[in-house]
């Protein structure tokens, strides 16, 4: 019998009879091995939305035959790692944050459950590296406003800076230009002293005036040579660290406005365990004292 189609001259295959723009369409079947495999897959589908939850109904989903869950299967891998952990994490609970660091496996575990906890709560202010940003300090650094041992650093974490806790770390530095404590050309020349202090290009004659300044306003807090007092969190300003910045735009500014900063209290968002590994973490970093 005779094809009804044209059979194409290079290949010798009938054709489909489909024809566009001089260019026809072969007839050439899918090879057998192919449609097995696709008739395999067909019957392995059924057996699979009879065995496994698949159909979704009204309210819920079909169980399936086995009745699996991968909700229940993760909550079951959760639980067993628990359970594994619940002589670490217990020990943790009992033990003050400098016991923890004493003790290698513990400190080890809390590292690692510290660092977890701190991508997810702390790099958004404080960066991935925990190299901070202007406003937001370094914490691989050993610059510490407040203290950096590993009971210092907790104290931080747990009750926060100006959160609004009881316990919170709280320092007031005046606006002294804003409230009229200090006249603009008594806060210029105050500046030119703190930047004398912290070894920068300054003028001599303005920072000579400025040091009676910083005696009557500033070394209450700072120290009468300006190295600060961790008690009031107070910061060294005769370093190179510097929390907001070292220009001397930024530091007429921080002088005439203050700053006050807010750090949140993690008390009663985290578990009294995650604090302390993320303390134990943070005194990991380098900066520690």
């Amino acid at each position: 019998m005779t094809s009804p189609n044209p059979i194409d001259e290079v290949t010798g295959t009938e054709t489909t009879g489909h024809e566009w723009d001089g260019i026809r369409e072969l007839n050439t079947p899918l090879p057998r091995w192919w449609l097995y495999v696709m008739y395999a897959t067909i019957v392995w589908s059924i057996g699979y939305w009879i065995v496994m939850p698949s159909w979704p109904l009204i309210s819920s989903y079909s169980e399936g035959v086995i009745g699996y869950s991968d909700r229940v299967a993760v909550a079951e891998r959760l639980a067993e790692a628990r359970a594994g952990q619940s002589e670490f994490l217990d020990r943790i609970a009992a033990l003050p944050v400098e016991e923890i660091v004493g003790d290698a496996a513990l400190r080890n575990f809390s590292i690692a459950g510290g660092e977890s906890a701190f991508a997810v709560n702390c790099s958004q202010c404080h960066g991935r590296g925990a190299a901070g940003s202007p406003g937001y300090p370094n914490l691989n650094d050993d610059n510490w406003l407040w203290g950096g041992t590993p009971e210092a650093i907790y104290h931080t974490i747990r009750y926060g800076i100006r959160s609004g806790h009881d316990e919170a770390r709280d320092s007031a530095m005046p606006a002294f230009l804003r409230d009229q404590i200090l006249e603009r050309g008594q806060v210029e020349d105050v500046v030119e002293y703190v930047l004398k202090l912290s070894g920068q290009e300054h003028d001599g004659e303005r920072a000579d005036r400025g040091k009676d300044v910083f005696a009557e306003q500033c070394i209450a807090c700072h120290g009468d040579q300006g190295k600060g007092n961790i008690e009031l969190g107070a910061p060294n300003l005769t370093n190179a660290l510097w929390l907001f910045g070292d220009d001397r735009a930024t530091i007429t500014s921080v002088v005439s406005n203050s700053r006050r900063g807010v750090m949140p209290a993690w008390e009663g968002r985290l578990d009294a365990v995650v604090l302390k590994q993320l303390a134990v973490f943070v005194h990991s970093l380098g900066g520690g004292q």
